[in-house]
This record gives structure tokens, C-alpha cells and sequence, in this order.
């Protein structure tokens, strides 16, 4: 995550709340920050949705629940394995966690053996019981997908009439409830030009985090994906409204964040340089402890329904499969050392190639996603088409 608030003010503000436990764990404002790596785990614990979002990394929708998804016992088993490890955080994620039966059993449990919880989810679910209920199963955070300022844009893009009225009252709910909750958005051709009035409806609804997504060539990502990602010059047009925004929006009333693009880092590093000499030092030394480049395959993991693990949620493709819980515990792959796919994604600064091994801030950026890159080019060693900085492209219309 390119945590822009943090750079901006030098603070934190929600992931403060996603504190450790253990009594070895550095405080949770500097989580994202410390040397520790234990990975943030995104575990999609169900690909079954009431949604069928056009953009969906794993293709989930109505009637797509995997006949070999992990059982409850296999799952409170996954659970015990990531807190023996002290993982800082495990994300429930889907289709729509909340729809699996044994949801509240999972939340419980993990709850039961001290792991820091969070939920990824499209809101349509959480009443005010429901919003009560997850903060009394420990979950500390909800993050809800809001992907435009319209019910015409959310609704379309999500397939389903309501969606989007569902999803605002999902923030407020939690928000009555005292649950931290946040606003994700996958911004997209059909929807950039919404998101300042997005932030503005986002921060009424009582949203504390508004962290945007790249599009990801994955699941139904693939389809479309030339005609509906964004222009670099588009996304450097987004990235200077979030930087505004993180200067005026109090820190402690909206944090602001991109997703799944280290490059973004160097376009804010810039900016503030430019600006303040004192805050881009503090930038360069936040960035100096978090590491270099994109966090999949080593600060960040995925476990898919079935219990395959992947390096990130986006790289669910059997090239990029690292293993199966059900042939080893989850700690036993991941500290694995001769594991090809891991090894591959922690010395990407190193194998990047095309026009990212060649830039001079690649020892800063590391290469951008991964993902984008094996899609663009087919080696996962590619460049990743996205730079706000380096990448010549036509002239388009107008900005954000």
C-alpha cells in the first residue's frame, strides 16, 4: 500500500487500529514500516457473491461456490497455523465472506487466538446486527467496495440494482456500531471522473480510509482490461487529487492510499521534494523500512477458497501457485527458501527488466506490480505499464 496520508502528515491514522498483539510486534502505526516479514494474509475464504462485479479478481458471483472449498475444521486449523506464526493481519475476503456459513465461527476463532482481523467486503450484508456482531467477533476494520458516486455507475458496474444504496448504508452501520470501515474503489475508464465526488460522499457516509485500486488483468479483470484501464497520465492526475487531499482532509477524519503499484511511490516522492525537504526525508526513510517494490510473494499473501496459496490476491494462476495448505501448513510454504515463484517475486528489484530495469528509481520502486507486467508482456520480469513518471503515451482528453 502507498500509505499517502502517512507521507504527507508523518502519521497514521486507521492502521493504528490494526494493532499487534504480541508482545514482539512493533506498534501498528509502523506495521507497514517495519522489517518484520510475516505476510499480511488476504484469505478468500468463499468465491460464492450476491454480486457479480465486472472486475472481479476471482471471477465470484451467485452460484459460484467451489465444491472443494476448505472445510470449517480445515479452516480453524489455517487459523491456528497464521497465529503460531504472528501474521500482523488476515484480511476476510471472498466473493462475499459473509455468506459462508461458518463465517462468525472463523471470525470467532481467530479472534480466540489473538490475530488482528479485517473484512473485505461489497457492504450489502451489514445491518445494524450485522455491523454489532463483527465488532464483537473482533473484527477491527471493514472495508467496503464503493466503485462510483452513483448508484448509475455502482450499480452497473457491480450488476445489481441496490448495490449501491446497500453499500453506504453498510459505512454508516458500522460507523453507529464504532467499527472503523473504509471505502475501496477499483478505478477504471467507467468510473475515474467520479472519484472527487466520490471522497466527498465517502467522507459523509462516515468512511475513515479511502484506498484506491489499479485495475489488475485477473479473474474478470482480463476482460475488457485494454479498454478499461487507465492512461498513466490519468492515474497522475488521480494521485495529485489524493495528494490534495491528504493535505486538506484532517488525517484523523480520512486516510488516503493506492494499491498494487510501488511506482506510485516515486510520482508522491517527487511531489514532495519539490514542496517540503523535511517531510520528503521522512518519506525516503518510511520507504527505506517498508522495502522495496511491490509487497506480493513477501509482505503479502493469498489463500484462495480451496486453500491454494498464491503470492497476492491477483495472482491466482496456476504459474504463480505456490502450494496448498492441504499438502503443507501455511508457515511451512511461505519460509520455504527453495520455493521457485517466492524466490522469483522477493528478487524482483533485481530481474526487472524492460523500461522499469533501466529507470534510475528502481532500487526506490523495485518494478511496479508483477502482475500487470506477466500480462503485458508475458515475463513476469516486464515493465509495468503503468507509471505515472516514465511511460510516453498519446495525447488523451482531459484530466481528472
Amino acid at each position: 500500500m502507498n500509505r499517502i496520508t502517512s507521507y504527507v502528515h508523518a502519521t497514521g491514522t486507521v492502521s493504528e487500529v490494526l494493532r499487534h498483539r504480541a508482545g514482539d510486534r512493533p506498534p501498528s502505526r509502523m506495521l507497514a514500516f517495519s522489517d518484520i516479514r510475516r505476510p499480511v494474509v488476504f484469505w478468500n475464504i468463499t468465491n460464492r457473491c450476491n454480486l457479480r462485479c465486472s472486475h472481479c479478481y476471482i471471477r465470484a458471483g451467485p452460484g459460484r461456490q467451489r465444491e472443494d472449498e476448505l472445510t470449517t475444521e480445515e479452516g480453524l486449523a489455517l487459523i491456528d497455523d497464521l497465529a503460531g506464526m504472528h501474521v500482523p493481519l488476515l484480511l476476510f475476503s471472498g466473493g462475499e465472506p459473509l455468506l459462508r456459513d461458518d463465517f462468525w465461527d472463523l471470525a470467532g476463532h481467530a479472534k480466540g487466538r489473538g490475530l488482528t482481523t479485517a473484512l473485505s467486503t461489497n457492504g450489502t450484508l451489514i445491518t445494524p446486527a450485522v455491523a454489532r456482531r463483527l465488532c464483537d467477533a473482533g473484527v477491527e476494520y471493514v472495508g467496503v467496495s464503493l466503485d462510483g458516486a452513483t448508484a448509475e455507475t455502482h450499480d452497473r458496474m457491480r450488476n445489481v440494482p441496490g448495490s449501491f444504496d446497500l453499500a453506504l448504508s453498510a459505512l454508516r452501520n458500522c460507523r453507529s456500531a464504532g467499527l472503523k470501515c473504509g471505502v475501496r474503489v477499483t478505478a477504471t475508464q467507467e468510473n475515474y471522473t467520479e472519484i472527487p465526488d466520490l471522497i466527498d460522499l465517502s467522507l459523509d457516509a462516515g468512511a475513515e480510509r479511502f484506498c484506491v485500486y489499479w485495475l489488475v488483468p485477473s479473474g474478470r479483470g482480463r476482460e475488457g482490461y485494454d479498454a478499461l484501464q487507465l492512461r498513466s497520465r490519468e492515474i497522475a492526475g488521480l494521485l495529485d487529487l489524493l495528494f490534495e487531499k491528504a493535505h486538506d482532509v484532517d488525517p484523523a477524519a480520512m486516510e488516503f492510499l493506492t494499491v498494487d503499484a510501488p511506482q506510485d511511490t516515486i510520482y508522491l516522492l517527487t511531489k514532495l521534494q519539490e514542496e517540503d525537504l523535511p517531510r520528503y526525508e521522512s518519506m525516503c526513510t518510511l520507504l527505506a523500512r517498508s522495502g522495496v517494490g511491490c509487497s506480493a510473494g513477501d509482505r503479502v499473501a493469498n489463500i484462495d477458497p480451496s486453500g491454494t496459496v498464491y503470492p497476492c490476491q491477483f495472482a491466482q494462476i496456476d504459474e504463480l501457485r505456490v502450494g496448498s495448505i492441504r499438502e503443507r501448513p501455511f508457515g511451512a510454504i511461505w519460509n520455504d527458501p527453495e520455493n521457485p515463484v517466492l524466490s522469483n517475486f522477493r528478487r524482483k528489484k533485481d530481474l526487472v527488466g524492460g523500461a522499469c530495469g533501466r529507470c534510475s528509481y528502481r532500487d526506490t520502486c523495485g518494478g511496479g506490480c508483477r502482475v500487470r507486467a506477466l500480462f503485458e508482456s508475458g515475463d513476469l520480469r516486464g515493465e509495468d505499464p503503468l507509471c505515472p513518471l516514465c511511460r510516453e503515451e498519446p495525447p488523451g482528453d482531459g484530466d481528472v
